[in-house]
């Protein structure tokens, strides 16, 4: 629809440009350096503000802006306006395909400015107010689409990783100092936005067709059986891109278990291509909700940082995954272990400084409080079976260690990022937890699967530190701290719709019930 419109508008000159410029792209470009500047009286901008009043909170940024470029025209090329004010004018008053339910004000006066310029043909002069119209929609814009909501929301909703710094007005200004053969613009934005904004275009056409409950068998379905219902299901695994079989066929067939099994995975699930009760519940979810879920998380990836240079790893909460990244190239991933919903794994951001082999661990009063005092008073040799020890007194509450070994709680390695939530990443003795589809057992810290090759990632530049050297540590039964010569950025995150490397678009439970208060800010804006 967008490029729809678009070809209706552009003139000639500007459709030839089209072809070098994404038809999404804000990017805006030089003039040429024999091409004598047109400005404009600063006098413009108190009546422009006067007269569009909602858009007051931009002044200061589109002064300080024009200030800067001696209030010179930037969206006009030789008395045109660039195929970039078309973009931009078309963008928003298509704001609901960012998964924004905020009808920006003045959007459709920018689009009668814009699309309908008042401007003269012949004399070709640019127009102040659609100049000034553009740019502060243009910080609009990039405040809806780009940044999101107020740091309120972020902090209502569980989310302490510092949300992201950038000056819009300072990107446009340099956008507008590039070549234009030279022209390549990456919003600023966490590269999952763009991908789950794609997706979310998809649901809102499903959002129109028919998505009755899935009604289950009183009879339990298996492989091999046959039933109406096979034909729904198959029916809406097709829709949702799970299934690629004949459809009007109502066996319970190889390719049904496949398509199963492709829904499983993207969902969490068990991977057995069976129709249990979790499968089904995933299948009967409307519509809707997974809108919902959709724009909640394209919120949170507002928030996140656009980039990273380096090395860092990201937990993702309720995937249960940890995934290393080089450079925002994903090298491996591994299962982990998270906070139950009464002691929650915090959303937040830290670096990673030590390694810890065989640690001891200090058990946090509350442990104490809850599990080991009773524990002592039921078994006089409770410490001795548990292989803990008491170090020292606080009061009347014992301070309470586990020795290191093979039976420590936090396994054979811990790895700390310093933080007030006293949360860190480490081995765990119960590795049968790793099998679970919801991993949810600890009391906050993180369970890493693959201790021995996120060791040898953490240390790869400390030659010195070979892989049969860390093992050895981890199994000498005697503490030893090891820093990190160079830290590495760990964001504790929590995204319950994201795309996986192959861009497949996967869903996971809210297992904190965080999504709510995003949800319900952003639907209030309707």
């Amino acid at each position: 629809m967008a490029v729809f419109f678009i070809s209706l508008i552009l003139s000639c000159r500007a459709q030839e440009r089209k072809e070098r410029l994404s038809k999404d792209s804000l990017a805006l470009v030089k003039k040429s350096s024999d091409e004598k500047l047109v400005t404009f009286d600063s006098l413009n901008v108190a009546t422009f503000f006067s007269s569009y009043p909602e858009l007051y909170k931009y002044q200061y940024t589109l002064m300080d802006f024009y200030r800067k470029r001696e209030f010179s025209y930037a969206w006009y090329d030789k008395g045109e306006l660039s195929l970039q004010a078309q973009n931009l004018s078309n963008r928003l008053l298509n704001i609901s395909e960012e998964g924004i339910y905020r009808i920006p004000p003045y959007s459709r006066v920018l689009d009668s400015l814009v699309n309908n310029p008042v401007d003269s043909k012949k004399n070709l002069q640019p127009n102040p107010t659609t100049e000034l119209m553009l740019t502060a929609q243009y910080l609009l814009f990039s405040k809806m689409a780009w940044q999101g909501q107020d740091d309120s929301l972020s902090r209502v909703a569980g989310w302490f990783i510092p949300r992201k710094k950038i000056a819009y007005a300072d990107l446009l200004d340099s956008l507008l100092n590039e070549q234009e053969d030279k022209v390549v613009f990456h919003e600023p934005v966490y590269r999952q936005y763009e991908l789950l904004k794609s997706y979310l275009k998809k649901y809102k056409l499903l959002s129109f067709e028919p998505w009755p409950p899935l009604l289950d068998s009183l009879i339990p379905l298996k492989p091999g059986d046959t039933a109406q219902v096979i034909i729904q299901i198959k029916l809406r695994l097709f829709k949702l891109g799970d299934y690629n079989g004949a459809i009007f066929i109502a066996s319970y067939d190889q390719e049904l278990i496949d398509g199963l099994k492709h829904f499983q995975q993207r969902h969490g699930l068990k991977e057995d291509g069976l129709l249990g009760p979790d499968t089904f519940a995933q299948l009967n979810i409307s519509i809707e909700q997974r809108i919902k879920q959709i724009i909640v998380n394209m919120e949170r990836c507002r928030w996140l940082p656009v980039s990273s240079d380096g090395d860092y790893l990201a937990v993702n909460i309720p995937e249960y995954k940890l995934h290393v990244y080089h450079r925002d190239s994903l090298l491996w991933s591994c299962k982990v272990v998270v906070g139950q919903s009464w002691s929650r794994t915090n959303v937040f951001f830290g670096n990673l400084k030590h390694i810890v082999f065989s640690p001891y661990w200090n058990l946090p009063e509350s442990i104490v409080k809850q599990e080991v005092l009773p524990g002592i008073e039921k078994d006089p040799g409770y410490l001795a079976k548990h292989n803990m020890e008491i170090t020292y007194y606080k009061g009347k509450l014992a301070a309470v260690r586990q020795r290191p070994g093979v039976r420590n709680s936090l396994g054979l390695v811990k790895f700390i990022f310093p933080n007030s939530y006293n949360i860190y990443m480490h081995d765990t003795p119960s590795k049968s937890l790793f099998g679970e589809t919801d991993r949810a057992f600890s009391h906050g810290c993180i369970r890493v699967m693959e201790p021995v090759k996120l060791s040898e990632f953490l240390l790869d530049n400390q030659k010195e530190w070979t892989k049969e050297r860390i093992e050895a540590s981890m199994n000498s039964g005697r503490e030893k701290y090891v820093s990190i010569k160079k830290q590495v950025p760990v964001y504790i995150a929590y995204l319950t719709a994201f795309c996986d490397r192959n861009n497949v678009l996967n869903f996971r439970k809210d297992i904190y019930k965080l999504d709510e208060a995003i949800a319900t800010s952003l639907i209030a804006d309707r």
